[in-house]
């Protein structure tokens, strides 16, 4: 069965992988990117690559909650429906700390706030489908992370490595939040579940700066990766999988490998109160961009 699927993130890299294989399966596709040349350029060339005239753009800087809100917007008129959202869009950012316009700290910003106002702003598209799904971007740094619960701006994380794996960490408990929230609500028709993509060759991360060291290490195991031939596509596997497989239909809540595997995240920093708390605290923060009548 078609499906309308979003990807953020998908004018390069794993996203962009992503989106020519679910193009290639026949579904139609809107890919997000933050440069609408370059998001133009990739539409045309996934459309040559599989055929499929199905393949449209939205253009948004993940990095602003006024541009999310616009980007969606733009498809509420003129789409009545999603059938999957992606929240693909993340990156590690330099060690010296980056504070949006919006007074959020940019490694949040983008990996962990940006994906639930997504969520949120299309939960009633989301919701008008027969069986959708959302799948966040997580990753195995998460395992790294510890979180400080009475810094959740990260103001005094001075690693930029370090505020990645924090931010990883919140996404996986803002998706098993979400979940748990869905069910509440009896809105069984949503499911929400996080991936992590694996070491592949790609160039995610390459223009960071977080310290000699840190850099030294990052980069040189995606040397590795490359050297090795992990090929990128093996990091599309997974979010290929969780948007068209009927066998994950129904399942929510989980955390997959890149292997497509279901198995259980870090539990070592969790607990329900942490979680309750990080997820009332940027629900919070969002609240000037959610409708007066959200559900959450």
């Amino acid at each position: 069965m078609k499906k309308l699927i979003m990807i953020t993130g998908a004018t390069d890299g794993i996203g962009k992988i992503t989106a020519t294989e679910l193009a290639q399966k026949g579904h139609h596709i809107i890919i997000h990117g933050r440069n609408e040349d370059k998001a133009k350029r990739v539409v045309n060339e996934i459309k040559q690559i599989t055929g499929n005239e199905e393949v449209e753009y939205l253009v948004a800087d993940l990095f602003s909650m006024d541009a999310i809100s616009r980007m969606v917007k733009k498809f509420n008129d003129k789409f009545d429906h999603l059938d999957v959202l992606i929240n693909n869009a993340g990156a590690v950012l330099n060690d010296k700390r980056y504070v949006t316009k919006d007074g959020f700290e940019g490694t949040l910003a983008l990996n962990v706030m940006a994906p639930l106002l997504l969520s949120q702003l299309l939960l009633p598209k989301l919701r008008n489908s027969k069986e959708s799904r959302i799948i966040n971007m997580s990753s195995g740094t998460h395992r790294l992370a510890k979180p400080d619960m009475s810094d959740l701006n990260l103001e005094k994380v001075p690693s930029g490595q370090a505020r990645y794996g924090i931010a990883k960490l919140f996404v996986i408990w803002n998706t098993q939040h979400m979940s748990a929230l869905l069910q509440k609500n009896r809105i069984h028709n949503v499911t929400v579940n996080a991936s992590h993509p694996g070491a592949v060759a790609t160039n995610f991360g390459q223009n960071s700066n977080n310290g000699w060291l840190n850099d030294f290490i990052y980069k040189a195991s995606l040397k590795l990766a490359r050297w090795l031939r992990l090929d990128p596509r093996k990091g599309a596997v997974t979010n290929v999988y969780l948007a068209d497989s009927d066998t994950v239909q129904g399942i929510t809540g989980k955390f997959y490998n890149n292997k497509k595997h279901q198995i259980k995240p870090a539990t070592k920093q969790w607990t329900a109160k942490k979680e309750q708390r990080v997820w009332d605290y940027y629900m919070l923060k969002l609240k000037p961009w959610l409708d007066a009548d959200a559900i959450f």
